[in-house]
């Protein structure tokens, strides 16, 4: 249960500020607000926005059930999680993360915080890169060499 809450907690505090303290910077900067009328750019936002959610949330719940962790970089999974999500493409919590800013990008037609989501994407795959990758490689191995090996990382293979 308590570290349920650890994920909980820092799952919410990377949301807030990422995914919903600094787009809502964005928009205000960019003196957008939110659209008079609901049209089609809206409903195709929400959509997009809420399967990255739900692909976010999903991520979350793996790396506890089945990483026995957390998604924070200081409070790591103990084990390789190669289940859920992470069967099709290595880093699922990412693209949801991004979809749910594209979908928001979208429903405010954004182009500024479609940008935001490009900054986010390209910050993101510079800490996988740079950080993510050697450290799982470190931790986990030969385990780790065999799912990158079967796995990409940003695009699913074809079946």
């Amino acid at each position: 249960m308590f570290l349920l809450a650890r994920a909980v907690t820092y799952a919410t505090l990377f949301i807030g500020l990422a995914l919903v303290f600094l787009p809502r910077q964005v928009l205000t900067w960019s003196g957008i607000v939110a659209p008079a009328t609901f049209g089609l750019a809206q409903i195709a936002g929400l959509f997009v926005a809420t399967l990255g959610a739900a692909l976010a949330i999903w991520c979350v719940m793996t790396f506890v059930v089945v990483g026995r962790g957390t998604p924070a970089p200081f409070d790591p999974p103990r084990a390789l999680v190669t289940r859920g999500p992470y069967r099709v493409v290595r880093n699922p919590m990412y693209i949801g993360a991004a979809m749910a800013l594209a979908g928001a990008a979208l429903y405010y037609q954004s182009w500024p915080l479609l940008g935001y989501t490009a900054g986010f994407l390209l910050i993101t795959h510079l800490f996988v890169v740079g950080y993510e990758e050697p450290t799982l490689r470190r931790m986990f191995g030969a385990a780790y060499e065999e799912y990158c090996a079967r796995v990409r990382r940003w695009v699913p293979r074809r079946p």
